[in-house]
């Protein structure tokens, strides 16, 4: 599995290469005649990893034979950065997804009960479900799409009702697809007095949620700045000491909403386990948040290094504004003093929209109105802050500082090259595209992508190849 990655093969090219291939069996140690196997082995293999959670040991397997080797060592600099995987399905505007959704149940009882289906419908469903719901032939106007959609919503409803009523009575088996049907409904419809509608965006779960495609029920839909896509996200977490070489020492797959921070603490928790932890972990601003800043140092003996959010208030992006950190914070008495020395009258316990404990603080109204320096303070009638726990403001504080030094620059370089190794592992082991269904079989493919670049990248190391430097168009290069 692994040599099928370094080479980026399908399963029945992979199969072909044992068979007849001469550099493959003297690498696995096979006789020249040896026949070799079916190519749907390597299928059932990969689903035995993935029903008994062994995946890991792909990648884990080559870990310790390098570290063993002197080649991978901890407590050095380790870096991690994520980029987008794309499902193995069609993005589906919502009456394709509907449509598609139906279409699949009906494929589904057409196997499993095809005389009992053949009497629920009508010859219309048959011109209306017989052939894959593209966006092509679709009606082109708003309003005849929309109408389509409900009457896909009316069929669907019905569908789900004779299925039920026949399942009570043990006319039908169970049914996968119409399961997922009747998911996808509630997310996409509604009744209005005995009418099917669509719902609308503000009426349906939040966007992170969405079932995109009846055919991977964990692909999601996000966006990272200009880029969108369904699917999922990919963390490659990786050494940058200098006399090592580079090798991946961890793979996360996480569903493509999740935010980057949420890896981190999954990422040490594996690489302890392994005797693995860096000593320094260079990371993104999307990693670097008040709890992996105090929990690194707390729980791993490690330090994160990476840009800390800012401020992101009208006074911080004021030349002149008074920011959170002009501000004077007692925690034992539980007050805050502002730059001209009026103490807030109100310290309350609280938490924010997200859950996460916060602590309210509050001016008086008088103090403020009469403050020369109100204009650089507040638009309201008094000023308003919101701190975290102690142990997380003092984190955040520090870091907002460190960011500031030369040292932080100095160290912070490092963390360039991760997007070199993004770029490979997308370039030979096809990363930025799943081959399979479902996050599980997902993470199985990133496993097996990173073990592969890890034996590239040894043998490079051992036969003395250079790390190539960035690449350059020829045009750039005359600038040189």
């Amino acid at each position: 599995t692994i040599m099928q990655y370094v080479e980026n093969l399908s399963d029945r090219q992979t199969a072909e290469a044992v068979r007849g291939n001469i550099a493959w069996k003297y690498a696995l140690s096979l006789p020249l005649t040896d026949a070799g196997f079916d190519f749907s082995v390597l299928s059932e293999f990969r689903q035995r990893l993935v029903q008994h959670e062994a995946g890991e040991r792909l990648l884990n397997a080559v870990l310790v034979e390098l570290k063993g080797k002197g080649l991978l060592k901890a407590r050095g600099q380790q870096r991690t950065d994520a980029t987008h995987v794309l499902a193995a399905v069609r993005e589906l505007s919502r009456v394709e997804n509907v449509g598609e959704t139906l279409r699949q149940a009906l494929n589904e009882l057409a196997v499993l009960a095809p005389d009992w289906l053949r009497a629920q419908v009508t010859a219309e469903w048959f011109d209306r479900y017989g052939v894959r719901m593209e966006y092509q032939r679709l009606p082109k106007g708003l309003q005849e799409r929309q109408a389509l959609g409900e009457r896909i919503g009316q069929d669907g409803y019905h569908l789900l009702e004779v299925y039920y009523q026949a399942r009570a009575q043990g006319q039908v088996p169970i049914s996968e697809a119409v399961e997922i049907l009747r998911r996808v409904w509630v997310q996409q419809f509604w009744c209005d007095a005995g009418r099917v509608r669509q719902r609308e965006v503000d009426h349906m779960p939040p966007v992170a949620d969405w079932i995109r495609s009846p055919f991977d029920l964990e692909a999601r839909y996000a966006k990272k700045r200009e880029t969108e896509w369904v699917g999922y996200k990919v963390h490659l977490t990786e050494t940058c000491d200098t006399q090592t070489p580079r090798l991946i020492t961890h793979v996360a797959t996480t569903p493509a909403p999740e935010s980057d921070s949420a890896a981190l603490s999954l990422i040490w928790h594996d690489l302890a386990a392994l005797d693995l932890l860096p000593a320094q972990h260079l990371v993104d601003a999307g990693y670097v948040e008040g709890p992996v800043l105090v929990a690194g140092p707390a729980h791993y003996n490690l330090d994160v290094i990476g840009p800390a959010p800012q401020d992101q208030s009208w006074q911080a992006r004021s030349e002149d504004g008074i920011i959170l950190a002009h501000f004077v914070i007692d925690w034992e008495a539980h007050t805050v003093t502002c730059p001209t020395g009026q103490v807030s009258q109100g310290w309350y316990p609280s938490h924010s929209a997200s859950g996460h404990p916060t602590i309210s603080v509050n001016f008086a109204a008088r103090s403020c109105r009469a403050c020369p320096l109100k204009p650089r303070c507040t638009k309201g009638p008094a000023r308003f802050l919101t701190l975290r726990p102690r142990p997380l403001h003092d984190a955040l504080q520090a870091a907002r500082q460190r960011e500031t030094t030369d040292d932080f620059k100095t160290t912070y370089r490092a963390r360039a090259g991760i997007e070199g190794s993004i770029s490979q592992a997308v370039r030979v082991n096809g990363l930025r595209q799943t081959r399979y269904i479902g996050l599980a079989k997902t993470h199985l493919q990133n496993l097996a992508s990173a073990a592969a670049l890890n034996v590239l990248r040894a043998m490079a190391w051992l036969n003395e190849v250079p790390v190539a430097p960035t690449r350059q168009s020829t045009f750039a290069r005359l600038a040189a």
